[in-house]
């Protein structure tokens, strides 16, 4: 068996990998608790969705030779205005605005690859995740807007709850839905853009849907299923980043992994308890 203390213990005598660590647990609480709300307004796509935007807005970076992230963030969270007005005001809706932007996102991103740097490794890093290869300039733009994304959702924690289950009565009662439905929407584009450095474009969905979902399995109150989701993300990123360091396996394949099987355990619990009697 391997020594997990004597594991960890080396990863941490390694900077790039202290930088990774706090990077992805904040990044995992980030969107493990944006995901409940998301799941729950079955926009558990919108990761997937405005992480194939980032990958255009990164292809433009690559192209002009500017910072990354800063190209990315402002484009995703216009990206993701655009996608909530299209779907509340539009007949496109749901999954079809989220497929409609996602995918001429992505179009443009190869368009512009291919007629200016052409694929290279720092395109896949992108598109499957690298964590351990940010610059220090990311690791400090990255805390400070998910310090300031866990700040927002729990300053306004009640808001978003009562625009996630009910938002006619919610806005029957004064809530400004509409601003609480675009604050998520910039707060999940936000984390998204930071999570596209651990899971890549075509992994990040599964940080947002795994833990709420696995949550859902065994829980039904709202508040038991975000700190539950968000225990599940953290324990899972632990997990698969360790294993990815001990057995050099992708970081965002070991952790999507990892909530896989944590996913299909609390499943099976929740068949148990349906067949004696204790969920219902």
């Amino acid at each position: 068996m391997p020594d997990l203390p004597a594991i960890l213990s080396e990863m941490f005598s390694y900077a790039f990998m202290v930088r990774a660590f706090i990077v992805g647990l904040l990044v995992s609480l980030c969107a493990s608790i944006l995901g409940v709300s998301l799941v729950l307004k079955r926009y558990s796509m919108i990761g997937d969705g405005l992480s194939h935007v980032g990958f255009g807005a990164l292809a433009i970076a690559m192209a002009t030779n500017t910072a990354p992230l800063a190209v990315s963030i402002p484009i995703v969270v216009a990206a993701a205005f655009v996608l909530l007005r299209i779907s509340e005001n539009s007949k496109i809706r749901g999954d079809a605005a989220i497929a409609l932007i996602s995918t001429s996102s992505l179009a443009l991103g190869v368009m512009v690859i291919s007629m200016t740097t052409g694929i290279n490794t720092d395109v896949c890093n992108y598109m499957f995740g690298s964590i351990l290869a940010m610059s220090r300039s990311d690791v400090y733009l990255s805390v400070a807007l998910s310090s300031v994304v866990l700040v927002m959702y729990v300053l306004f924690y009640n808001k978003i709850f009562a625009v996630t289950f009910d938002e006619t009565f919610a806005r029957a009662t004064g809530v400004r839905a509409g601003f609480y439905n675009t604050m998520l929407a910039i707060l999940s584009a936000v984390t998204i853009v930071l999570a596209m450095r651990m899971m890549g474009a075509m992994l990040i969905s599964s940080l947002i849907i795994f833990p709420a979902l696995s949550s859902m399995r065994v829980l039904r109150r709202f508040r038991s299923v975000v700190v539950s989701s968000a225990v599940i993300s953290v324990v899972c990123f632990v997990t698969g980043i360790v294993i990815s360091y001990q057995y050099a396996t992708p970081t965002g394949a070991s952790v999507v992994c990892a909530n896989i099987v944590v996913f299909c355990a609390l499943s099976a619990a929740r068949f148990f308890m349906n067949r004696t009697g204790v969920f219902k």
